[in-house]
């Protein structure tokens, strides 16, 4: 799963984060504690059911940084 990271230096490859899901009326999104970075709006058959994951990769581009995680699902 991919979040966006507004400024760079909060997480790096390997650690082990924790996330807390919200929802919105006909979706859920993700955020990593503690506000390091949000995900994108996911569908209700996308949910995650863990709430812990490691980040593999954090990337920048022109339109930001970007924080890959994986779950065990």
């Amino acid at each position: 799963m991919e979040f966006k990271m507004e400024r760079p230096g909060l997480t790096k490859p390997g650690e082990h984060l924790k996330i807390t899901e919200s929802k919105l009326p006909t979706s859920y999104y993700y955020t990593i504690e503690h506000a390091i970075a949000m995900s994108g709006n996911y569908e209700v058959s996308q949910r995650l059911k863990s709430r812990e994951g490691v980040v593999v990769d954090v990337r920048e581009t022109e339109k930001g940084y970007f924080v890959t995680m994986e779950f065990d699902e």
